[in-house]
């Protein structure tokens, strides 16, 4: 007894040795009201949110932890089994991000379950799927499905990828297997009347584009086919110029019509294009030139049986043009001349001949798909200016 009391003594006075020292000395490791938040947070229990890497000399605590979690002790199953639940907190977290890193360092364990392996792809696939890496979430779809082809969770994730991916006939064979297996799966039933009515969609859309296409290249054909059979010429600014003594030197870079439709791009300069009708005429859209007053105007539809006087009567009828101050622009007072591209030269335009018989001459050329006009103010000051030193030629 007296053994059992000395025992208790020493205690006592042990702790009592213990206590005075707070008395003398103060504590250095305690919390204060300008730290005792930050101190919290370094405690695992308290931690708001955990570092992104865990450094055992900052955070001794967390990685001892972690080291109890993922030791070397367990077996493979054991390993990846506890990544799986460490990655299922991030999921719920919806820190996806940490859960991919998470799952596949179990799947790295490679352990001889294969379901467990399944489940694994499967929530990597989920959190691929939440961060939009679709690609990535249907290949993990796929690997769990070759360990478990019977996983329905595999199967449905399987079919909302290849619906986010538009893949909609593999997003419903996604969902046959999966009602298969579980036929009254009301996710994969939702998902199969989307994906069939989305195909659907998908094939008519195609059916239509395709119709269009043969649509375009038929009129493209047949707008070809005209431009050549008339012998009109296309030119083509953007190549140099050609001499060839076997197409007895035809001028510029002529792109015939049989052969290349580079030279019909009109779109810029005029915002239409040449079309054929359904009679056979040649519509174009022509391009009017007043270089005395620095100035444009276009015709979007000429049709090539048309004569320029025709238009000209209504360009320029009771309503002259506001920047025509002195009002001399009148159909009668006007002379037209087109451009050789090549020698600069001038052929002047009988404004009582239709355009068809304009395009065919053999100096002209129709320039960016647009055949364009300078138009003058017979006898003007500025018509002679124009005109001097210019080699003019009249068409007959």
């Amino acid at each position: 007894m007296k053994m059992a009391s000395q025992a208790q003594d020493d205690s006592d006075d042990g702790m009592d040795a213990f206590m005075d020292k707070f008395t003398k000395e103060k504590y250095k490791g305690g919390f204060n009201e300008d730290n005792w938040e930050e101190e919290f947070d370094k405690v695992p229990m308290f931690m708001k949110t955990a570092p992104e890497v865990i450094d055992p000399q900052k955070h001794p605590e967390l990685a001892c932890l972690q080291s109890i979690i993922h030791g070397d002790d367990g077996t493979p199953e054991e390993k990846a089994k506890a990544f799986k639940d460490e990655g299922n907190e991030y999921f719920k977290e919806k820190n996806y991000k940490k859960a991919i890193v998470t799952y596949t360092e179990g799947l790295k364990k490679k352990c001889s379950d294969a379901d467990l392996n399944a489940v694994l792809h499967t929530n990597r696939a989920a959190a691929q799927f939440h961060l939009g890496n679709m690609r990535s979430a249907l290949n993990d779809a796929v690997s769990a499905k070759k360990l478990k082809p019977d996983h329905v969770k595999a199967l449905l994730r399987g079919a909302q990828c290849c619906m986010e991916l538009r893949s909609y006939g593999k997003a419903l064979q996604w969902c046959e297997e999966g009602l298969r297996i579980q036929p009254k799966d009301r996710k994969l039933q939702e998902l199969r009347t989307a994906a069939d009515k989305l195909k659907r969609t998908a094939e008519r859309d195609v059916r239509k584009t395709k119709a269009k296409e043969k649509k375009e290249h038929s009129e493209r054909e047949a707008l070809l086919g005209a431009i050549q059979e008339r012998g009109i010429k296309l030119f083509k600014p953007e190549r140099p110029y050609k001499h060839s003594s076997d197409s007895g030197d035809c001028g510029p870079d002529v792109a015939m019509a049989g052969l290349d439709l580079g030279g019909l791009g009109s779109q810029e300069a005029t915002g239409s294009t040449v079309f054929l009708d359904e009679q056979g005429f040649l519509h174009w859209p022509v391009l009017f030139l007043y270089p005395e007053h620095r100035q444009t105007d276009f015709i979007s539809a000429f049709i090539e049986s048309t004569c320029f006087i025709d238009h000209l009567t209504v360009m320029f009828g009771e309503e002259l043009p506001p920047w025509d101050t002195d009002r001399k622009y009148h159909p009668q007072n006007l002379q037209l001349y087109f451009e050789d591209y090549k020698t600069e030269q001038l052929y002047q335009v009988d404004l009582q001949i239709p355009l068809l018989h304009i395009l065919q001459q053999d100096r002209c050329f129709v320039k960016a798909g647009s055949p364009s006009f300078i138009v003058l103010v017979k006898g003007s000051a500025y018509c002679k200016e124009f005109l001097s030193g210019k080699k003019v030629h009249r068409l007959k």
